[in-house]
Protein backbone atom coordinates (compact mmCIF):
# COMPACT_ATOMS: atom_id res chain seq x y z
CA UNK A 1 0.00 0.00 0.00
CA UNK A 2 2.96 2.23 0.61
CA UNK A 3 3.82 2.05 -3.26
CA UNK A 4 0.77 3.17 -4.93
CA UNK A 5 0.16 5.87 -2.21
CA UNK A 6 3.42 7.20 -3.15
CA UNK A 7 2.84 6.93 -6.49
CA UNK A 8 -0.38 8.92 -6.24
CA UNK A 9 1.82 11.94 -4.20
CA UNK A 10 4.19 12.26 -6.87
CA UNK A 11 2.39 13.23 -10.02
CA UNK A 12 1.83 17.05 -9.63
CA UNK A 13 5.65 17.83 -8.54
CA UNK A 14 6.73 16.16 -12.12
CA UNK A 15 4.78 18.74 -13.89
CA UNK A 16 5.48 22.02 -11.52
CA UNK A 17 9.55 21.26 -11.49
CA UNK A 18 9.66 20.56 -15.32
CA UNK A 19 7.79 24.05 -15.61
CA UNK A 20 10.41 26.07 -13.79
CA UNK A 21 13.44 24.14 -15.55
CA UNK A 22 11.31 25.47 -18.95
CA UNK A 23 10.92 29.10 -17.18
CA UNK A 24 14.86 28.65 -16.57
CA UNK A 25 15.68 27.49 -19.95
CA UNK A 26 13.29 30.73 -21.66
CA UNK A 27 15.32 33.32 -19.30
CA UNK A 28 19.11 32.14 -20.15
CA UNK A 29 18.05 31.91 -24.28
CA UNK A 30 16.31 35.37 -23.87
CA UNK A 31 19.92 36.89 -21.97
CA UNK A 32 21.92 35.01 -24.39
CA UNK A 33 19.66 36.87 -27.64
CA UNK A 34 19.68 40.55 -25.64
CA UNK A 35 23.82 40.29 -24.80
CA UNK A 36 24.49 38.99 -28.84
CA UNK A 37 22.44 41.78 -29.91
CA UNK A 38 24.03 43.99 -27.58
CA UNK A 39 27.78 43.19 -29.36
CA UNK A 40 26.66 43.53 -32.13
CA UNK A 41 25.63 46.70 -32.02
CA UNK A 42 29.51 47.74 -31.02
CA UNK A 43 30.85 45.95 -33.07
CA UNK A 44 28.98 48.10 -35.77
CA UNK A 45 29.69 51.50 -34.25
CA UNK A 46 33.77 50.44 -33.53
CA UNK A 47 33.30 49.42 -37.92
CA UNK A 48 31.85 53.38 -38.62
CA UNK A 49 34.76 54.51 -36.20
CA UNK A 50 37.12 52.89 -38.20
CA UNK A 51 35.95 53.46 -41.92
CA UNK A 52 35.19 56.85 -40.71
CA UNK A 53 38.27 57.82 -39.29
CA UNK A 54 40.08 56.25 -42.68
CA UNK A 55 37.58 58.18 -44.92
CA UNK A 56 38.50 61.92 -42.80
CA UNK A 57 42.19 60.97 -43.18
CA UNK A 58 41.94 60.48 -47.03
CA UNK A 59 39.73 64.20 -47.14
CA UNK A 60 42.61 65.89 -45.00
CA UNK A 61 45.30 64.18 -47.67
CA UNK A 62 42.79 65.62 -50.47
CA UNK A 63 42.92 69.05 -49.29
CA UNK A 64 46.68 69.31 -47.96
CA UNK A 65 47.49 67.92 -51.95
CA UNK A 66 45.77 71.07 -53.53
CA UNK A 67 46.86 74.46 -52.70
CA UNK A 68 45.06 74.87 -49.18
CA UNK A 69 46.98 78.07 -48.11
CA UNK A 70 46.36 80.75 -50.60
CA UNK A 71 43.02 80.51 -49.84
CA UNK A 72 41.83 78.71 -47.82
CA UNK A 73 38.10 77.14 -47.51
CA UNK A 74 35.81 74.70 -46.14
CA UNK A 75 34.86 71.65 -48.22
CA UNK A 76 32.78 68.80 -48.14
CA UNK A 77 34.47 65.66 -49.85
CA UNK A 78 32.40 62.71 -50.95
CA UNK A 79 34.35 59.11 -50.09
CA UNK A 80 33.70 56.36 -51.68
CA UNK A 81 35.47 53.74 -48.98
CA UNK A 82 35.00 50.67 -50.68
CA UNK A 83 35.37 51.50 -54.03
CA UNK A 84 32.00 50.59 -55.43
CA UNK A 85 31.31 54.27 -56.82
CA UNK A 86 28.96 55.00 -54.29
CA UNK A 87 29.28 57.66 -51.74
CA UNK A 88 30.02 56.11 -48.46
CA UNK A 89 30.40 59.28 -46.51
CA UNK A 90 30.29 63.00 -46.53
CA UNK A 91 33.78 64.96 -45.09
CA UNK A 92 33.40 68.44 -43.89
CA UNK A 93 36.65 69.60 -43.66
CA UNK A 94 37.07 73.14 -42.10
CA UNK A 95 38.62 76.10 -42.82
CA UNK A 96 42.49 75.40 -42.54
CA UNK A 97 44.34 77.53 -39.55
CA UNK A 98 47.51 78.80 -39.86
CA UNK A 99 48.69 77.95 -36.27
CA UNK A 100 52.25 79.12 -36.42
CA UNK A 101 54.82 80.93 -38.72
CA UNK A 102 58.33 81.47 -38.22
CA UNK A 103 61.66 82.19 -40.68
CA UNK A 104 62.82 79.05 -41.91
CA UNK A 105 66.87 78.46 -41.97
CA UNK A 106 68.32 78.04 -45.66
CA UNK A 107 67.55 75.11 -47.91
CA UNK A 108 70.89 73.30 -47.97
CA UNK A 109 70.41 71.97 -51.54
CA UNK A 110 70.42 75.85 -52.74
CA UNK A 111 73.41 76.93 -51.14
CA UNK A 112 76.74 76.11 -53.32
CA UNK A 113 80.32 76.69 -52.36
CA UNK A 114 81.22 80.34 -51.03
CA UNK A 115 77.68 81.10 -49.82
CA UNK A 116 77.06 78.10 -48.06
CA UNK A 117 77.54 79.62 -44.70
CA UNK A 118 74.74 81.92 -45.35
CA UNK A 119 71.90 82.14 -42.88
CA UNK A 120 69.35 84.26 -43.75
CA UNK A 121 66.73 82.70 -45.61
CA UNK A 122 63.36 84.23 -47.30
CA UNK A 123 60.96 81.25 -46.45
CA UNK A 124 58.98 80.38 -43.80
CA UNK A 125 57.87 77.48 -42.04
CA UNK A 126 54.36 77.35 -41.61
CA UNK A 127 51.91 74.72 -39.15
CA UNK A 128 48.17 74.54 -40.26
CA UNK A 129 45.39 72.76 -38.59
CA UNK A 130 43.10 71.21 -40.46
CA UNK A 131 40.36 69.93 -38.86
CA UNK A 132 37.72 67.02 -40.53
CA UNK A 133 34.20 65.84 -39.14
CA UNK A 134 31.91 62.57 -40.26
CA UNK A 135 28.60 61.86 -38.55
CA UNK A 136 26.57 59.04 -39.48
CA UNK A 137 23.22 60.47 -39.87
CA UNK A 138 21.22 57.28 -39.15
CA UNK A 139 22.91 56.44 -35.82
CA UNK A 140 24.26 60.17 -34.73
CA UNK A 141 27.80 58.89 -34.70
CA UNK A 142 30.23 61.28 -35.55
CA UNK A 143 33.84 61.25 -35.52
CA UNK A 144 36.32 64.44 -35.69
CA UNK A 145 39.61 64.59 -36.96
CA UNK A 146 42.57 67.52 -36.21
CA UNK A 147 45.77 67.31 -38.71
CA UNK A 148 49.23 69.49 -38.26
CA UNK A 149 50.48 69.95 -41.35
CA UNK A 150 53.82 71.73 -42.20
CA UNK A 151 54.39 73.42 -45.33
CA UNK A 152 57.30 75.76 -46.31
CA UNK A 153 56.17 78.98 -48.03
CA UNK A 154 57.78 81.12 -50.28
CA UNK A 155 57.92 85.04 -48.97
CA UNK A 156 55.28 86.25 -51.95
CA UNK A 157 53.32 81.85 -50.71
CA UNK A 158 53.32 83.76 -47.34
CA UNK A 159 53.03 87.47 -47.75
CA UNK A 160 49.35 86.07 -49.52
CA UNK A 161 48.44 83.64 -47.58
CA UNK A 162 46.45 84.54 -43.81
CA UNK A 163 49.33 83.61 -41.99
CA UNK A 164 50.45 86.93 -42.04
Amino acid sequence: MRISASKHAQRGATLIVGLIMLVLLTLVVTSAFMLSTGNLRAVGNMQFRDEAIAAANLAIEEVVSTDFTAAPKSAKIDVDIDQDKKVDYIVNVQVPKCVQASPAPPDPSTLSGVASNVTTSSDFNTVWDIEARVSDTRTGAAVTIWQGVRKRMTEPQYEASVCV
